[in-house]
C-alpha cells in the first residue's frame, strides 16, 4: 500500500468537507456543484460521441471514403464507429486506475480535455477527395482519441457523483450523468436535425465540420465547471488513512472479481441495445428504407428529449425501488419492445419511425442508463471502486459497441429480403445478459443502502 499522496492530493483531500462537519446548506451547494459537472460535462462528451455515431451512419461513407458501392462505403464507416469502442476499454482501464490513485476529480478533468480537443479536430480533416487514404486514416487516429476519452467518461462521473451524495439519493446522484448523456444526445441529433434542413449538398460539403469544430468552445466550458467542483470525502478519507492500493487493478481482479463480472455482462447487453435503437437505426431508415436523415435524426432528438424528462423520475425510483429494480425492470421491457421496434422501422412510416424510436430511446434505454450510476458504484469498495467501474462498463461496451450496429447491418445486409429478423434475436439476448447479472448484485457486500 502507498503511504505518502501523491502531488496535490494532500491538498485536495484536506478541502474535501467530510459529510459529519459540513452543514446541510454546505452540503447542498456541493452536490449541486457536483451534479452540474456531471450533467454538463458529460453532455458535452456525449455529444462529441453520438455526434460522430450520426455522422458515421449519414455523412462519413460519403466524405471519407471512396465512391462505389454505397452500402459497402457505409459498413467501413460503421467500422470507424467501432475503432473508438474498441480504444474506450484502455481509457477505462488508464484513466480508472488514475481515478483511484489522483482522485475523482482530477481525472474528469483530464478526460474532458482528451474528448473535446479530439472531436474539434476531426471537423477540421479533409475529404477523400483531397488527401486521398489519409483521410480514413486520421479519422481513425482521432476517433482512438475520442475513444480513451470517452472511456472513462461516465464511469468517473458516474462514481463522484455517487460518493457525493447522501446515502440516501446515491440513485438519483447517480442518475445525473445519464442524464449529461441524453442532453448530449438531445445536442448532437437537433444538430443534425438542422444542419439536414439546408439540404444534403450543405450537410455533405461543411455542414457536417460546423458542430465538430464547436467541441473546442464547449470543452473550455466544461473544463471551467468541472474545476470548481471538490474531491470526493470518500477518496479523499482513503488518502488520509493510507488505504488507496498501490495497483487497483491487481486487487480489483483478486477480491472484486464478481463486481466485474456482473458489471461487464450488464454493460454488453445494455450497449447492444441502446446502440441498435440509436445507431443502426439511422443507417438501416437510411440505407435500407429510403427515408430521409431529417425525419430519423428528428425521432432521435425526440426520443432524447423524452429521455431528458424522465431521468430525473427515473433516479428517484432507484432511490425509492433501488436501482437494481429498475435496471432488471429496463431489461424486461427492452427485449419485450425489440419485436415491435423492428416492425415498426420496416413500417416506414414517420409516425411509425419516430413511435419505435421514442419508446425504445427515450424510455426504456433511459431506464438502465439511470439505474447504472449508483448500482454499477455500489459493486465495487471505494479503494477500487473508479477501476472497477470503468474497466468493467468500457470491455463491455466496447465489445458490444463495436459489434452490436455493425453486426446487426451486416446481418440486414446479408439477408436477401433484408429482413430484421436476426437483428432481434440479437436484441432479445441482449436483454437476457441485463437482467440475469443484475440478479446476483453485490451491493450488500460494499455498501449499507439499498441503491
Amino acid at each position: 500500500m502507498s503511504t505518502t499522496p501523491p502531488d496535490g492530493v494532500r491538498s485536495t483531500a484536506a478541502a474535501v468537507h467530510e459529510p459529519s462537519t459540513e452543514t446541510a446548506a454546505q452540503a447542498q451547494v456541493r452536490q449541486r456543484k457536483m451534479a452540474l459537472a456531471a450533467i454538463v460535462g458529460t453532455a458535452v462528451e456525449w455529444y462529441d460521441f453520438y455526434l460522430y455515431a450520426a455522422m458515421a451512419s449519414i455523412v462519413f461513407a460519403t466524405v471519407f471514403f471512396p465512391s462505389g458501392d454505397p452500402q459497402l462505403a457505409a459498413l467501413q464507416s460503421f467500422a470507424t464507429f467501432a475503432v473508438g469502442f474498441l480504444a474506450r476499454p484502455i481509457g477505462g482501464i488508464v484513466f480508472g486506475s488514475l481515478g483511484d490513485r489522483i482522485g475523482r476529480k482530477r481525472t474528469l478533468v483530464m478526460t474532458f480535455g482528451l474528448m473535446g480537443v479530439s472531436t474539434g479536430l476531426i471537423g477540421l480533416i479533409p475529404d477523400f477527395q483531397t488527401i486521398g487514404v489519409w483521410a480514413p486514416v486520421l479519422l481513425v487516429f482521432f476517433r482512438i482519441m475520442q475513444g480513451l476519452g470517452a472511456g472513462a467518461e461516465f464511469a468517473s462521473a458516474a462514481v463522484a457523483s455517487y460518493e457525493h451524495a447522501d446515502a440516501s439519493r446515491r440513485g438519483s446522484m447517480g442518475s445525473w450523468p445519464a442524464l449529461g448523456m441524453n442532453v448530449g444526445l438531445v445536442m448532437s441529433s437537433a444538430t443534425v436535425f438542422v444542419l439536414s434542413m439546408f439540404g444534403d449538398d450543405f450537410l455533405f460539403s461543411i455542414g457536417w465540420r460546423i458542430p465538430f469544430v464547436a467541441s473546442f468552445l464547449l470543452v473550455a466550458v466544461g473544463m471551467w465547471v468541472r474545476a470548481s467542483v471538490p474531491e470526493t470525502a470518500d477518496f479523499a478519507r482513503e488518502v488520509e488513512q493510507h488505504k488507496k492500493p498501490k495497483f487497483p487493478l491487481l486487487q480489483l481482479m483478486k477480491n472484486d472479481w464478481r463486481g466485474l463480472t456482473i458489471v461487464i455482462v450488464i454493460a454488453l447487453g445494455y450497449t447492444s441495445i441502446s446502440y441498435i435503437f440509436k445507431t443502426f437505426s439511422l443507417a438501416y431508415l437510411t440505407q435500407f428504407q429510403g427515408v430521409p436523415s431529417s425525419t430519423s435524426s428528428l425521432g432521435v432528438t425526440l426520443a432524447g428529449i423524452l429521455a431528458v424528462i424522465v431521468i430525473p423520475f427515473l433516479g428517484r425510483l432507484c432511490d425509492r425501488w433501488s436501482s437494481k429494480i429498475v435496471l432488471i425492470l429496463g431489461g424486461i421491457l427492452s427485449g419485450l419492445w425489440a419485436w415491435a421496434f423492428l416492425l415498426l422501422l420496416g413500417n416506414g412510416d414517420t409516425w411509425a419511425i419516430w413511435t419505435a424510436l421514442i419508446v425504445g430511446s427515450g424510455l426504456l434505454v433511459p431506464m438502465m442508463i439511470a439505474a447504472q450510476g449508483s448500482f454499477y458504484s455500489r459493486q465495487f469498495p471505494v479503494a477500487t471502486r473508479s477501476s472497477g467501474v470503468g474497466s468493467a462498463r468500457e470491455f463491455g461496451t466496447a465489445v458490444s459497441g463495436a459489434i452490436a450496429p455493425l453486426g446487426a447491418l451486416a446481418l440486414v445486409t446479408a439477408s436477401p429480403t433484408n429482413s430484421t429478423f436476426g437483428v432481434g434475436i440479437v436484441l432479445t439476448a441482449s436483454a437476457v445478459l441485463v437482467v440475469v447479472p443484475a440478479l446476483l448484485d453485490q451491493g450488500r457486500r460494499h455498501s449499507t443502502t439499498k441503491n
